[in-house]
């Protein structure tokens, strides 16, 4: 799962050593120190596909994101997003995401060949 938060970007994994425990990853260095506090153990694997990582418990993975998600107080995500790299980088995830909606946002007119149906 990927966390897209205004302050940190996260990909949160099983971990194949413990089922209690998620693999929290990060690409940016602090990004899991700011949403699981800066107590929390990260390691640094330079070469891995996210760098920095973390083995945390699944209660406290879920209640951190939890609360997060309690604490949402914007109404645009993109614009609550401070840092000018996160922020561009999620500004381009959203322009390709957006080609996964057939009508494309700020238009009327759905997509030609536009595939309706996901694949599940």
């Amino acid at each position: 799962m990927w966390i897209c938060a205004n302050n940190a970007f996260l990909s949160i994994v099983n971990s194949n050593q413990d089922p209690t425990v998620l693999m929290v990853r990060a690409r940016r260095q602090g990004d899991i120190e700011e949403t699981f506090g800066p107590d929390t153990k990260v390691t640094t694997l330079p070469g891995r596909d996210y760098q920095f990582r973390a083995f945390i418990r699944r209660d406290i993975v879920g209640n951190v994101i939890a609360q997060s998600l309690m604490e949402i107080d914007y109404g645009n995500f993109k614009n609550s997003v401070k840092d000018r790299y996160l922020h561009d980088a999620y500004a381009n995830v959203w322009g390709i995401m957006a080609d996964l909606q057939e009508i494309p946002p700020y238009s009327t007119s759905p997509r030609p060949g536009f595939r309706k149906q996901p694949i599940r």
